[in-house]
C-alpha cells in the first residue's frame, strides 16, 4: 500500500486538529453506511438485550422538558449503527454506545424544541431535496438494498433526515452564522505558525484505484464489486482502465469500483505523500509516480505484495519543497478552514452549555448505569 500521510493534507505540517463539527451523528452515520463506510465511533457491536430504563411505567431512557426519549428509538439507532458487524461487544461497550446515543438524542431534542419556537423545523421540501441528493449515486434498487442492510425503512430514513436538517438549521443560526474569519486573522495565524508551512521535501498528491486478487471482507464500493481471483481482478482492472481512457472521472470510477477499503469512498484519494514516503511502497508504483505529471494516471500496475492485485495511480498534484507563502491559495484556504473550525467548535460548546442549562434533562439510562455499577462495586 502507498503510505498515507494524512497530517500533510495541504502539503505542509498540520497541527493537531480540533474535533470535527457534525450537525447530527444520525445523518453522518447514515451517509457513511450507505457509502459502505465503517460505523460511527469505530466500535464493533451487536444488539444487547435487556438494557432498559423504566420511568412512569414505560421504557423511557430520558426526558427533555418532559418530552420522552424512548428505549425503542435508542435501540433502533443502536441496531442501525451495529448492523452487519460480527464482533460481539462486551456489556460495557454496548452500554457505552447506547449512553452516547441517548446523550446525542438529548442534544438533538433540545435543538428540535428550539427549532419549534424559532420556526426552523425542516419542511417536506427540505427533506425531499436532501433525500434526492443522497440517492443520486444509486439506482433505486441499490438504494433500497442499502436501507435494508441497515434495517431502515424509507420513512425512518426520512424521519432522520428531518431531524438532521432541523438540527443543522439551528446550529447554522446560532453558531455558524456568527463565525467570521478575516484576512487579518489569516495573516496573524500564518506569522505565528510560519514554520509549519515550510515543506522540507516535495509532496505528491496521489489517488489510486485498487483491485485485489482475493476479496477483502471490509472492502465496499458503490457497485458492490469484488474480484474473486486473479483472473477476475485482471479483467476488472483492464475494464477500469478502459473507462478512464474513455474519459470517465477518476474519483467517480474509484467510488464505484475500487476495492481499497480505506480510500474507495473518497475517490481513491491517498492525500499528500512526501517523496521519502514513496520508498515504503512497491518499486513499480514508486517509479511510475515519480514520472507522472499532475493530472496523469498510470497504466495498470501489478501489486506483488499483500493485498495482491492491481492498481492504477493518478498524480493529482506535485508540491515542490520550500516555504509556502500566505498568498498561496492552498495555504490561505487551509488557515481559513482551521480558524473557522476552531471558532465553530468553541461557539458550539458554549451554545450547548447554555441550552443545557435552560432545559430540564432527566437521563434515566445514565442513572441506571450508575446504580448498576455502584451495586457491582460493593
Amino acid at each position: 500500500m502507498l503510505a498515507v500521510r494524512r497530517s500533510k493534507e495541504a502539503g505542509f505540517h498540520v497541527p493537531a486538529s480540533a474535533p470535527c463539527l457534525t450537525t447530527s451523528y444520525l445523518e453522518d452515520s447514515l451517509k457513511l453506511q450507505l457509502l459502505g463506510g465503517t460505523a460511527l465511533l469505530g466500535i464493533l457491536l451487536v444488539s444487547l438485550a435487556g438494557c432498559t430504563a423504566k420511568a412512569d411505567g414505560t421504557d423511557v431512557m430520558a426526558k427533555v422538558n418532559g418530552k420522552k426519549i424512548l428505549r425503542a428509538d435508542v435501540d433502533r439507532y443502536y441496531d442501525n449503527q451495529t448492523a452487519g458487524q460480527k464482533q460481539a461487544p462486551t456489556p460495557e461497550q454496548a452500554q457505552a454506545l447506547k449512553l452516547n446515543i441517548v446523550q446525542k438524542l438529548i442534544d438533538d431534542e433540545i435543538l428540535i424544541q428550539r427549532a419549534e419556537k424559532d420556526g426552523l423545523l425542516a419542511t417536506d421540501d427540505d427533506v425531499q431535496k436532501r433525500l434526492t441528493e443522497l440517492k443520486a449515486p444509486y439506482t433505486e434498487d441499490q438504494f433500497q438494498a442499502r436501507l435494508k442492510e441497515r434495517h431502515l425503512s424509507l420513512e425512518e430514513f426520512k424521519q432522520e433526515m428531518r431531524r438532521a436538517i432541523t438540527v443543522e438549521k439551528v446550529l447554522n443560526k446560532e453558531v455558524t452564522s456568527h463565525v467570521e474569519v478575516t484576512d487579518a486573522n489569516i495573516l496573524e495565524y500564518y506569522n505565528e505558525h510560519k514554520a509549519d508551512f515550510n515543506v522540507v521535501e516535495p509532496q505528491y498528491h496521489v489517488a489510486h484505484i485498487q483491485v485485489t486478487s482475493s476479496p477483502l471482507p471490509q472492502a465496499h464500493n458503490l457497485k458492490n464489486s469484488k474480484a474473486q481471483n486473479d483472473a477476475e481482478a485482471h479483467k476488472k482492472i483492464v475494464e477500469i482502465q478502459s473507462r478512464l481512457d474513455n474519459g470517465e472521472d477518476f474519483a467517480t470510477v474509484a467510488v464505484n469500483w475500487s476495492e481499497d477499503p480505506n480510500t474507495a469512498a473518497n475517490g481513491g484519494d491517498l492525500g499528500n505523500i512526501p517523496e521519502s514516503g514513496l520508498k515504503s511502497t512497491d518499486a513499480a508504483t514508486r517509479d511510475i509516480v515519480l514520472k507522472l505529471k499532475p493530472g496523469q494516471y498510470s497504466p495498470v500496475i501489478q501489486i506483488k505484495q499483500p493485498p495482491n492485485g492491481y492498481r492504477i495511480v493518478k498524480l493529482i498534484d506535485k508540491l515542490p519543497a520550500g516555504q509556502r507563502d500566505v498568498n498561496d491559495p492552498r495555504v490561505h484556504q487551509f488557515i481559513r478552514d482551521r480558524l473557522r473550525q476552531n471558532s465553530e467548535q468553541l461557539l458550539r460548546a458554549a451554545f450547548f452549555e447554555v441550552v443545557h442549562n435552560g432545559a430540564k434533562i432527566e437521563d434515566f439510562y445514565a442513572q441506571m448505569i450508575l446504580k448498576e455499577q455502584g451495586t457491582a462495586g460493593r
